[in-house]
């Protein structure tokens, strides 16, 4: 399903998110049963290597876009791919909607904690005192309140059918992401409803450290805060 190199930046977590979706598709034997809703951002480079039907959806759209190409084609695995930025805040009315909806479509999310697409500015996710190009002295929590925790929302509010976080810092850590994307989708392919994976991805470009030192950030600070994990488990068939 990838035919030739992505073009995101060296030590970025994106390459290895995409190779588990890509894996994980064939496994299930849905590689030809998909379209994928693409957002905007960093996100939006998904397109160069990824060979399956794929729709660019506005800015932000993406659940709203999957709702409606499911509703339409029940039979078609509909996965939207999105940053943090494009989920979680210029899209949150979508994507709490079809959340609580508990619309039958698969959300991958890349929470890198900046804009990383437009300059590295201060996201929802972005951390507490994290320096960013608009926020060049830390955020300050007080003002702009605190990183968004998109998934326990749903987890706890929402009646979803799956909802995870993993990470792409050490191998353990990939294999058990695996293990949440292939829920995720058997999920939809189940008819169970909404599920979701966040993944915390390393931005060592806007972070302004080497992709070996973007990986210890992780698992020292992010982790912390946006614990790993199944969040909420399927229910028993």
């Amino acid at each position: 399903m990838i035919d030739k190199p992505m073009s995101f930046c060296p030590g970025c977590g994106h390459g290895i998110a995409i190779r588990l979706i890509a894996e994980c598709l064939e496994e299930l034997g849905q590689e030809s049963n998909i379209i994928l809703g693409i957002g905007v951002g960093c996100s939006s480079l998904l397109g160069g290597g990824l060979q399956i039907d794929r729709l660019h959806c506005l800015h932000g759209r993406a659940a709203a876009v999957a709702t409606g190409m499911k509703r339409v084609s029940p039979e078609v695995m509909i996965v939207t791919y999105q940053g943090d930025g494009d989920a979680y805040s210029i899209g949150i009315s979508e994507s709490l909607n079809a959340a609580y909806r508990n619309e039958n479509i698969t959300v991958f999310t890349i929470n890198n904690t900046n804009y990383g697409m437009t300059g590295g500015q201060m996201s929802w996710t972005t951390m507490p005192n994290q320096k960013t190009t608009t926020s060049p002295l830390g955020r300050d929590c007080l003002t702009t309140g605190n990183p968004i925790k998109f998934p326990e929302i749903v987890a706890d509010q929402f009646n979803a059918a799956y909802v995870a976080r993993g990470t792409v810092t050490t191998p353990a850590n990939v294999n058990k992401l695996k293990s949440y994307v292939k829920n995720a989708l058997e999920a939809q392919m189940n008819g169970e409803g909404y599920s979701i994976v966040e993944i915390l991805s390393p931005c060592p470009t806007n972070w302004g450290m080497s992709p070996l030192d973007a990986m210890e950030r992780i698992n020292k600070e992010l982790i912390p805060y946006y614990p790993i994990g199944e969040l909420k488990k399927r229910r028993e068939r």
